[in-house]
């Protein structure tokens, strides 16, 4: 009888869950210097609320987790923390001044993403999250390598205008390990269901692709 790791699992989601390339319309567009303005500054008011959100819901995660699990969504509540600096950066880049900040009425459709990551909070058991959020990242830390190829490349965005996008691209060594410990401790103690972790990765990357579909046709 075969046993499966961790890593295997963690890649096999990766590779199940990638995205369609044609489900994202406005990345093409930015990487090749084509978006409007309006465009990056929706993505950067939209990425306001995202952030804040997702680092509450991490760190709720944290809080019911086994140990292996908490470390790795205290790494990521950490790391949103982070974005959240850089992200300032990026909205001051794409005019978005604190008065339309205040003003500024979210998308439903790009809302629905950070709303799942709340319910995973609340109603999942950590470890099927972990796989499941792990698959997502893979496909978000790309998209985020070319948003920061092209502001650089046709915008002229500085350094510190591209650090958030830059930040999500670089590869994470240590949350990858700390993802395979928390999925191989599921396995062990048999708290891990795959069928469940699935269904949530699939949903994510569902969320994900009308975050994206919503600010192309919204602007």
């Amino acid at each position: 009888m075969t046993t499966v790791t961790a890593r295997q699992l963690l890649g096999t989601a990766i590779r199940t869950l990638a995205p369609d390339p044609a489900a994202n319309p406005l990345v093409p567009l930015i990487e090749r210097g084509e978006a409007s303005p309006a465009a990056l500054a929706a993505l950067a008011l939209e990425q306001r609320e995202v952030i804040p959100a997702d680092r509450r819901a991490f760190q709720h995660l944290a809080q019911r987790a086994d140990p292996a699990s908490a470390v790795f969504f205290t790494t990521l509540a950490t790391g949103e923390e982070l974005a959240a600096g850089h992200l300032a950066a990026f909205a001051g880049a794409c005019g978005v001044t604190a008065e339309r900040a205040a003003g500024y009425v979210p998308l439903a459709g790009c809302q629905a993403y950070p709303a799942y990551v709340s319910w995973l909070a609340l109603n999942a058991s950590p470890g099927d999250v972990v796989l499941a959020l792990t698959a997502n990242f893979s496909a978000w830390g790309g998209y985020c390598a070319r948003i920061a190829s092209g502001l650089r490349t046709h915008y002229g965005f500085p350094d510190e205008a591209r650090a958030f996008f830059d930040f999500f691209a670089e590869p994470a060594p240590e949350l990858d390990e700390q993802a395979t410990a928390a999925v191989q401790a599921a396995l062990d103690t048999g708290d891990l269901n795959l069928d469940l972790a699935h269904t949530y990765g699939s949903l994510l990357q569902q969320y994900e692709s009308m975050f994206w579909a919503t600010l192309g046709t919204a602007v």
